[in-house]
């Protein structure tokens, strides 16, 4: 049964086989409704890598996008994580 708030059911389903947790393949999904799928795909690139990140900065994005229980992870974990949210 479709999703109402899901507005691309199609790439929804498509990043949540590749592995995307169910809000990031959500929030892509409706961004390429919104935006179309080729001005998406070219958004990104611009942020260093997490990994030339510290652990302080890393701890402030997750906070910044309501991640919890990250203050005894360690880098690694963190970073998983982060790219998994």
């Amino acid at each position: 049964m479709p999703n109402p708030s899901i507005k691309d059911e199609e790439l929804y389903e498509e990043l949540r086989d590749d592995g995307a947790s169910a809000e990031k393949a959500a929030r892509i999904a409706n961004a390429a409704a919104r935006d179309g799928r080729k001005a998406v795909g070219r958004r990104g690139g611009k942020a260093e890598d997490y990994e030339e990140r510290t652990v302080p900065e890393l701890r402030k994005r997750a906070r910044e996008i309501g991640i919890t229980g990250y203050s005894r992870l360690r880098k690694d974990e963190l970073i998983e994580r982060l790219r998994n949210h």
